[in-house]
């Protein structure tokens, strides 16, 4: 998605992506992301969660307005309400390397 948000963006429309795979959003490096540290497939929270989904639809349209930036990754406050542990650290040179190969 964030290579499609690049192209777009070409046409001078603005983007926002938000993600669950911060190391992968990394490497596309599109030109603004809200991650989320949520399961993959809950981008926007629970299903039938109206409340978290609006919060984070805000957080997303707020990013528009706030990013000063191109390539911005802004990491959401919002927490998944479970335990749950995903990488939210930087990817490491070993990791975009292996991603280059594929």
């Amino acid at each position: 998605m964030g290579l499609v948000a690049r192209v777009v963006e070409e046409s001078g429309i603005p983007t926002i992506t938000v993600s669950t795979g911060r190391d992968i959003t990394a490497l596309v490096n599109p030109p603004r992301t809200l991650f989320l540290n949520f399961p993959m497939g809950n981008t926007f929270g629970r299903v039938g969660d109206a409340t978290m989904q609006t919060k984070i639809l805000h957080n997303a349209l707020d990013l528009a307005v706030t990013a000063e930036e191109p390539g911005v990754l802004v990491d959401s406050p919002l927490k998944w309400d479970e335990d749950f542990v995903y990488f939210t650290g930087d990817a490491t040179p070993e990791a975009i390397a292996k991603q280059k190969k594929k």
